[in-house]
């Protein structure tokens, strides 16, 4: 039978053509499942996802990796509150608002949303990503951060803490912080810097990143490193007490004497995040 498909050539051909079209087609699928979920599993250069939330069941943050943080005196903290008005997940985003209050049996006049890790999930060294849009407003103050789960050292400062993450009003600059003893009991904020600022793309998804070594530790947004804190020569536990497990903090807070008074008329205020991301080195 003259059949050309017969034909070792003609063979290679369609097998050819066999495989571009299922790769065409791979590629159209995977385009349709997203690559939100297609990076859930994956690594980047040299580290190993360890812990992830890519927020895709609506309602309540899943209760098996996040807890509420409770209300208290702190600034940040003054008006958290558990409910879904401030803390809720919808179609692939965790929203997290600043709100007024409007429950006549609380006498906070604003709800604000403050949910951690504590207990549930925490690390030492590694790799943190968290995506996410900051909304603008006088008073608003979202935060991404990270405090000890033991506190080995004591209390704030001396067990420290760390600011991935942090925005004031209608800023069109982030703030990446560290505190501990040596730097807010003695008051060694120079040396070496304790602090930097750098922009972000305003009303846009940036991506906030800190990689965390035994003897420094790395800022970072959307890729680009921005700021790095060492840890010195001969360091104490006052310098340096980042050698013990840290859990994930995300709030929406409002007001406070560092962010300054809030305007109502700029509120509901929110930060969406698209997914918390966490490694360690392979």
């Amino acid at each position: 039978m003259d059949n050309d498909l017969a034909t070792p050539g003609a063979k290679f051909i369609s097998w050819k053509l066999f495989a571009m079209l299922l790769l065409a087609s791979t590629a159209l699928l995977l385009g349709g499942c997203g690559r939100k979920q297609l990076a859930q599993h994956g690594q980047t250069a040299g580290w190993v996802q360890v812990w992830a939330d890519e927020f895709e069941t609506n309602g309540a943050p899943d209760p098996a990796r996040w807890g509420f943080a409770s209300r208290k005196s702190a600034d940040w903290a003054c008006y958290c509150a558990d409910t879904l008005a401030t803390t809720f997940v919808k179609d692939g985003q965790l929203y997290l608002r600043g709100i007024i209050n409007r429950d006549p049996t609380d006498t906070a006049k604003y709800k604000t949303a403050c949910i951690q890790t504590k207990d549930k999930f925490a690390f030492r060294y590694g790799k943190v990503e968290v995506r996410a849009k900051l909304a603008k407003g006088k008073g608003s103050w979202p935060a991404i951060w990270l405090m000890p789960q033991a506190s080995k050292y004591g209390g704030w400062p001396l067990s420290g803490e760390i600011d991935i993450m942090e925005h004031l009003n209608s800023d069109t600059i982030i703030y990446q912080t560290m505190h501990s003893g040596y730097i807010d009991r003695l008051n060694q904020k120079t040396n070496p810097p304790y602090f930097a600022t750098t922009p972000f793309e305003v009303g846009g998804y940036n991506i906030y990143g800190l990689e965390w070594y035994p003897d420094r530790l790395d800022f970072f947004v959307n890729g680009r490193k921005t700021f790095t804190y060492p840890k010195l020569a001969q360091a104490d536990a006052s310098q340096w007490p980042f050698d013990q497990e840290f859990y994930i903090i995300l709030d929406q807070a409002l007001g406070g004497n560092w962010v300054g008074e809030i305007h109502n008329e700029d509120l509901p205020v929110q930060m969406a995040v698209d997914w918390v991301r966490v490694y360690q080195q392979q």
